[in-house]
């Protein structure tokens, strides 16, 4: 059966709209009539992107590929073996299908599986279109009091939460600073405030994605100076840091200390900051996906013996407890979403969100507030989201 419309990448810079077939389903599997679906920075990344570039670092477009993972819709079929959703039921996708035997899915760590299957990563198909079909385990009933559009906002936000919370462990009474005022670092920042953080330092090079992170999630906020003639990157990030560390209050020990600094901004100067003001053994999280190599200050690391570690989309939990957290309330997505746009329209909501700004936008080229949230995309009747 031919009645699934999709958003299809075809090479560099060239995007249509293709009839696909509807996907057959196996005992285990659901259907679901997808409604909202997120453009993320993997799809138009403002750097290296597939709609760009064709490629993000090793993962390469080699044939068609539909595009989209951040996603919810409605339950349109559900396999023999589906107990806990049905038909008409309102469903967050989680987009990774794992192959759940290798050593790290049995260990708990199903996102580092060799072998898995995530939407709009080459060469798998995404979401955006009609209908989209994926493991009953990985479909996630939404609360009533949840949109669609909050449950296509759980990717990123489950990005943000297995950062956070399940490999840095933030806890109550902690401080942290946050590289990058993009919608994964504001994400970062409301599950920093939802876990208890005391403090919660937003930093980031654009003023008004600065001050849309104040008004949202964070507690301060720091804009680094610009470059000095003749500075070097790890010269300039030194210098910043230690301009930070004034400006703010911030030591290296005791409870004026950052016990958690995280890079969502994937830049190698914000990366080199962010080590340099981490407390003396402190914990630093790699979560913005960047340059493949940068230059750290590796003694430092040692010497203060920081944790540092990398996050790489989500695992077990992740999702049930993003939608915890918005369903009791203690994050609110809603400030996040600044645009929609019809399915048809899906082009221009792509090129919106790599520019950073609609075709009629009046504000600076500085940021604006197009910066500090999201494009919603409305797929098909209702829709798919994408981010700024």
């Amino acid at each position: 059966m031919s009645n699934n419309k999709s958003f299809v990448l075809r090479g560099i810079n060239d995007v249509v709209f293709e009839e696909r077939p509807v996907p057959e389903l196996t005992a285990d599997e659901v259907l679901v009539e997808v409604k909202k679906t997120g453009i993320c920075g993997s799809d138009v990344s403002l750097t290296v992107h597939y709609l760009v570039a064709g490629r993000i670092n090793d993962f390469i477009v080699e044939k068609p590929m539909v595009l989209g993972h951040e996603s919810a819709g409605i339950v349109s079929k559900v396999g023999e073996n589906v107990k806990h959703v049905k038909v008409g039921d309102r469903v967050a996708l989680e987009p990774g299908e794992t192959c759940r035997v290798c050593e790290a899915c049995k260990g708990g760590k199903y996102e580092l599986c060799p072998d898995v299957i995530f939407a709009a990563t080459p060469p798998f198909d995404g979401t955006l279109g009609r209908y989209y079909k994926l493991p009953g385990d990985l479909c996630y009933k939404l609360p009533e009091n949840l949109t669609l559009e909050d449950g296509a906002m759980m990717e990123p936000l489950s990005v943000a939460v297995h950062a956070v919370s399940t490999l840095a462990q933030l806890r109550p009474n902690q401080a942290v600073a946050i590289f990058g005022c993009g919608p994964v670092g504001l994400l970062c920042m409301a599950v920093a405030k939802a876990l208890g953080a005391r403090r919660i330092i937003a930093v980031d090079i654009v003023q008004a994605r600065v001050d849309f992170a104040l008004k949202y999630a964070a507690t301060e906020a720091y804009l680094p100076p610009p470059f000095e003639q003749g500075e070097t990157k790890i010269q300039y990030s030194k210098r910043a840091a230690a301009l930070l560390k004034e400006k703010l209050g911030v030591e290296d020990r005791g409870p004026k200390g950052l016990d958690l600094v995280v890079d969502a901004s994937g830049a190698e100067v914000c990366i080199q900051m962010g080590l340099f003001i981490a407390k003396i053994g402190g914990s630093f999280l790699q979560l913005g996906m960047g340059a493949s190599e940068v230059t750290i200050p590796i003694t430092l690391v040692l010497v203060r013996e920081l944790n540092v570690r990398g996050s790489f989309r989500y695992g077990p939990g992740d999702y049930a407890l993003s939608i915890a957290l918005v369903s009791s309330g203690k994050i609110d997505l809603k400030p996040l979403v600044t645009h929609r746009f019809a399915f048809e329209d899906a082009e221009t909501a792509f090129q919106t969100t790599k520019l950073g700004k609609s075709a009629d936008w009046q504000g600076s080229d500085q940021g604006g507030d197009l910066w500090a949230g999201r494009v919603a995309v409305r797929v098909l009747d209702d829709g798919c989201m994408g981010r700024v």
